[in-house]
């Protein structure tokens, strides 16, 4: 069930500082890159993709937002007509957490998956009250999957291989959720993907790590998989109360050119609060900055991809 509670969006500072600085800069920048009339019609279907569009989402940061952009990017999409898969790689199951799907005990789950063979059809559940919207969910169990796979054989393409063999429904997009390291798990995730999305918090520190993350997608793209492309980058967390936000933004934008979404997503506390409740910040308060955030940068995706 929906929960939209009586005053919708965040406090009041928030509001008046995000519709002094985001809706300006991103309603502005969407305009000109999506089609007319397209950002208005929440009710309509999306332009599906030629092909599934498979994306890892990975930085090795903690809390730049890579699972609630997982999920919030994945329930926008199933919204408007996308068949849309998350797979939660993360030992912590926090993306099993907030799409609702249990993930305790002996579920079957990806460790499963990657260490025992199952076959990912087994795994994959319906997510509650969202068609077409579908998740792998992930155990406490695939903490300990990095040790595991060491000895295997072809041990950093064994997400690939079960996502191939996936053919219980004909999918527009796949979402890698990744923990925050760059090991076999994420190895396993970039290897299985035609594209990354890099989640980006538009603070200081989030720039330090992103040279380690691109030099490990180059090794990856020169040895494992060449067809690999950094396409999209999301700017989180942006206040725009603040010069460095802004400075950060201006930065990113300046060395990754296209590759970054005109969409900038807020900092807001519905964003944080929806999962507990089970919730992507889409269907938990609609109404919500960021929810129309994520739902703006699932709309420039979607119509990036349709134009390729």
């Amino acid at each position: 069930m929906t929960q939209t509670p009586l005053n919708p969006g965040d406090s009041p500072l928030v509001r008046e500082a995000l519709s002094s600085v985001v809706s300006r800069e991103t309603s502005a920048q969407q305009t000109a890159t999506t089609p007319a009339g397209s950002l208005g019609a929440r009710n309509d279907d999306w332009p599906r993709p030629p092909k599934t569009r498979i994306f890892t989402v990975a930085n090795q940061k903690g809390g730049v937002g890579k699972t609630t952009t997982s999920v919030n990017l994945a329930a926008a999409l199933s919204m408007h007509g996308q068949r849309v898969l998350v797979v939660d790689l993360d030992p912590q199951g926090n993306a099993s957490t907030a799409l609702s799907i249990e993930h305790r005990g002996d579920v079957p789950d990806m460790y499963k998956v990657l260490v025992e063979d199952m076959s990912l059809e087994d795994v994959v559940k319906p997510v509650p009250d969202m068609p077409n919207l579908y998740c792998a969910p992930a155990t406490i169990d695939l903490a300990g999957a990095e040790i595991e796979l060491v000895s295997m054989v072809a041990r950093e393409a064994r997400l690939q291989r079960a996502l191939a063999a996936y053919k219980a429904t004909e999918l527009d997009y796949v979402f890698i959720d990744c923990p925050p390291s760059l090991g076999l798990l994420t190895v396993n995730a970039l290897m299985a993907a035609t594209e990354l999305l890099v989640p980006i918090q538009c603070e200081y520190y989030a720039l330090e790590g992103l040279g380690q993350l691109l030099r490990n997608v180059d090794l990856v793209r020169a040895h494992l998989n060449p067809s690999l492309d950094l396409s999209t980058i999301l700017l989180t967390m942006y206040d725009g109360r603040t010069r460095l936000a802004s400075q950060v933004a201006e930065e990113v934008r300046s060395h990754f050119g296209d590759s970054v979404l005109n969409t900038l997503i807020p900092r807001s506390v519905r964003v944080s609060e929806a999962p507990s409740y089970g919730q992507s910040v889409i269907t938990y308060d609609p109404g919500s900055s960021g929810a129309m955030a994520y739902m703006d940068a699932a709309r420039e995706m979607a119509y990036r991809g349709a134009a390729v």
